[in-house]
């Protein structure tokens, strides 16, 4: 199989179809008239997500959220490609980001794309989903208000609930937000240290790597950056607190 299809892992499923579909096949128009073969797999069990849609899903939000303010510039296309080479590799990288400038020259309608992504794949690819969304936006250090509000009407297509979201962003606010690490819990300021230490459990367990493993190694290795964040909000707090 060649560099695309190594990207796509194990083919291609729901996003063929619907209005993804139609997005997708226009920016695979110049890898198909080349005659690469492109996996299909359209008998996806229920509660799964296979590695090719999650990624193809990946790129057709990213274009959404790129293009929130009206444009794109080389310098946000030169993060990318270095979001996308720390993400997939070099090879990969290069594969999405020539699928991603297709997708960019396109109409997308953003309701559409992302109501038909959120009835596809679980919750937790929808999480890492978004994950992935917010280290986009937050790669060059800041975020523009018509890129979180592209994440924040994504996220609410796919029905994330609420308190997941910020613990999503929370992150990423550390240098501006004082209660970050509460937020990336889900708790409130006002939580006693036992209730922080329940929270944390709950949290590793909602955002462990391996309720991914279905979507590859790539995606995997993300996840565990958002896996990592409560680990850290938690060792935040317990500094903060004096409690062990």
């Amino acid at each position: 199989m060649s560099g695309f299809g190594k990207f796509i892992g194990g083919g291609l499923g729901f996003v063929l179809g619907g209005p993804v579909g139609a997005l997708i096949g226009f920016a695979l128009g110049s890898l198909l008239s080349s005659g690469e073969a492109i996996s299909t797999s359209t008998t996806q069990r229920i509660g799964r997500t296979s590695e090719g849609d999650f990624k193809m899903s990946l790129l057709v939000l990213m274009a959404c959220v790129m293009k929130a303010d009206g444009h794109v510039d080389k310098a946000e296309l030169a993060v990318v490609k270095k979001f996308l080479v720390a993400n997939f590799g070099e090879q990969g990288a290069l594969d999405a980001l020539h699928i991603l400038k297709n997708l960019l020259d396109q109409n997308i309608n953003e309701t559409d794309v992302a109501t038909q992504i959120g009835m596809n794949l679980n919750y937790s690819s929808k999480l890492e989903l978004l994950h992935l969304l917010f280290q986009i936006a937050y790669a060059d250090g800041e975020i523009v208000a018509s890129e979180l509000n592209t994440i924040q009407r994504i996220s609410t297509i796919f029905r994330i609930d609420r308190l997941d979201f910020d613990s999503m962003k929370a992150p990423f606010m550390k240098k501006v937000d004082r209660d970050w690490a509460y937020k990336a819990l889900e708790i409130e300021p006002t939580a006693t240290n036992d209730e922080i230490k329940k929270a944390y459990r709950s949290m590793a367990k909602k955002f462990h790597p391996d309720l991914v493993n279905e979507l590859g190694e790539d995606v995997k290795k993300s996840a565990t950056e958002k896996f990592r964040s409560i680990n850290e909000a938690y060792e935040s707090l317990k500094k903060q607190r004096g409690f062990i």
